[in-house]
């Protein structure tokens, strides 16, 4: 799922990734006006949703992760942005401007096993732990659904505002952003606030649970470390400009784009700056660290393979538009969408 698993680490520990040089090994046309979905492998299969605005594709895919080539396709009434989780032989997503719909779709062949209406757009992608589908919407709503048939376990008014981020679900707990800059912290058994805690301005960001901290970025330029248990601020770290891209956070260290175009690796206790490395665009994708690898997109069109020890760089490679996707890795290959429509897989 986004992020690689519920509590949104961003980390790999069993993947492995390319290192030191690579090439195209294919590309798939997923959408005329953008890919910002981004790609989850299971298996030998590659999810991933079409298009970036209204008018876009809003197919979901599923793809070969060998060649690129389509095994199935699920047509949405809007664009999707927001990630698969595959768990179990279903497929979760969200659907965009248009549509508006939570999907359960067969892993296998893409046919829909139900459907939940929510009034309103769903960007958020969706963790699934414990039989249950946690997932934000654009009118404000925090859904906890039943894997099985879509039914309502709970559903959270976050102040009736815009619920971008996606859930991390850790030790019974959601952690989630809103537009308001508020993080709320839900029962996952009930939906019941445990507590919220207003940052410094709307959160796009998804936040990462490690270790009893909440890492998550705001749009007023700030990483902010929270208490799991009741909120309180341990350490905040203020880049150039907004940060929408989720942390990942492996061995003491967090790692996060920002708008002012740089990859920022912080000390996890206490936020104090390790490195930090300058691409030419701004970043909105989030980092997959594999084997002391960070793999993470930016708009000046580059995929990026950084060192997670001092932040040079391994490698580059150039699409043809902005990448706003986060990139899957595995099987030394790398999985991310573009702003020229396509979905690339880049290995050794």
């Amino acid at each position: 799922m986004f992020r690689h698993n519920p509590a949104r680490t961003g980390a790999l520990p069993d993947a492995t990734g390319p290192q030191r040089s690579i090439s195209e090994q294919w590309s798939f046309n997923a959408a005329e006006r953008g890919v910002l979905s981004s790609p989850v492998r299971v298996g030998n299969t590659v999810y991933v949703g079409g298009g970036g605005s209204q008018e876009a594709d809003g197919d979901i895919y599923a793809l070969s992760a060998a060649d690129g080539s389509e095994q199935w396709s699920y047509q949405t009434e809007g664009s999707v942005i927001s990630s698969s989780a595959v768990v179990d032989g279903t497929v979760y997503v969200g659907s965009g401007e248009g549509d508006g719909n939570i999907y359960a779709l067969s892993a296998a062949d893409g046919s829909e096993q139900w459907s939940y209406q929510t009034g309103g757009v769903v960007n958020s992608s969706p963790a699934v732990a414990s039989g249950t589908v946690y997932i934000g919407s654009t009118v404000g709503n925090v859904y906890a659904l039943s894997v099985s048939d879509g039914s309502e376990r709970w559903v959270f008014d976050a102040d009736s505002t815009t619920v971008n981020s996606s859930p991390a679900v850790i030790n019974d707990t959601v952690y989630i952003g809103t537009r308001t800059g508020r993080v709320y912290a839900l029962s996952a058994a009930d939906g019941s606030e445990q507590w919220s805690t207003q940052i410094g301005a709307r959160v796009g960001s998804s936040p990462a649970v490690v270790n009893d901290t909440v890492y998550v970025g705001s749009n007023d330029g700030t990483v902010y470390a929270l208490s799991a248990s009741d909120g309180s601020e341990q350490w905040s770290y203020r880049t150039g400009a907004r940060v929408f891209s989720s942390p990942a956070v492996v061995e003491n260290t967090v790692y996060v784009g920002s708008y002012d175009s740089t990859v920022y690796a912080l000390s996890a206790s206490d936020g104090s700056e390790q490195w930090t490395y300058q691409t030419e665009g701004r970043i909105s994708s989030s980092p997959a660290v594999v084997n002391d690898v960070v793999y993470i997109g930016s708009f000046d069109n580059n995929m990026y393979a950084l060192s997670a020890a001092d932040g040079s760089e391994q490698w580059s490679h150039q699409t043809g538009g902005a990448i706003f996707s986060s990139p899957a890795v595995g099987d030394d290959t790398v999985y991310v969408g573009s702003g020229d429509g396509n979905v690339y897989a880049l290995s050794d």
